[in-house]
């Protein structure tokens, strides 16, 4: 099987990715700049890109880090063996040509929240994530013990340049572009992306398949791990 590289979301770190690293511990878990105490960087496409293997790879990206993959695979397609999108969008935030974004009032806010109030902002943030989820307040507390990264916090600049990328990166004109079998995941009740956009992502990237986590919001590898997990393993060994 090739390699596997994992690419997490806006705040978060690779620690989010801890079902998974047990599962797949050879994998590579990026940090993104400014977060799991990475050092900040201008240009997150080439910190990415640096990290990425000699060899083509399998690349896993969520939210922020599916945006991200989806341009590294248009920008370097011969290291990329295929994509894998979790709740992910082309934009993410609304325009004239785009209706599944997140609108202007809300962005603000989270903004605004950064700005002054960032440990509230990220801990609603993740408490977002598992929005419309049948889950019990001792399983989130144990998924978020685990999950965040509580020593290493995204730093100010992290924060505040990575919802700029989230602000002004729009894929959706390059999406029949991508030429790699591309594995889309979906949760129907995330309240953060639209689970349409994940089906946009189906309708025009060329080789894709969609799989919809009935029951999941935002982070499917985090409160459907075992599901998740088995759908990635036999996605790889077959691609």
């Amino acid at each position: 099987m090739k390699p596997l590289v994992f690419l997490h979301g806006w705040g978060q770190s690779a620690r989010i990715w801890y079902q998974q690293q047990q599962a797949f511990p050879d994998a590579h878990y990026l940090h993104l700049p400014g977060h799991g105490g990475s050092a900040d960087a201008d240009d997150w496409f080439a910190s990415c890109t640096q990290e990425l293997p000699q060899v083509p790879c399998h690349l896993i990206g969520w939210s922020l880090g599916g945006m991200l993959a989806m341009k590294l695979a248009l920008s370097h397609p011969k290291r990329i063996q295929s994509l894998i999108l979790v709740n992910t969008t082309p934009r993410f935030r609304q325009s004239d040509n785009w209706k599944y974004g997140c609108d202007d009032e809300i962005f603000q806010a989270f903004e605004q929240g950064v700005e002054h109030q960032a440990g509230k902002t990220m801990s609603r943030f993740f408490a977002m994530m598992f929005h419309g989820e049948d889950i019990s307040r001792s399983d989130y507390q144990s998924i978020a013990h685990q999950a965040i990264d509580r020593h290493h916090p995204p730093t100010q600049e992290g924060l505040q340049h990575g919802l700029t990328l989230l602000s002004e990166m729009d894929l959706h004109d390059n999406l029949s572009n991508i030429t790699q079998p591309t594995l889309i995941i979906s949760g129907d009740s995330d309240a953060i992306i639209s689970p349409k956009s994940s089906r946009t992502l189906a309708e025009h990237i060329p080789h894709a398949t969609l799989h919809r986590f009935r029951a999941s919001g935002h982070a499917p590898f985090l409160s459907h791990s075992a599901q998740f997990n088995s759908l990635l393993e036999q996605w790889c060994q077959t691609h």
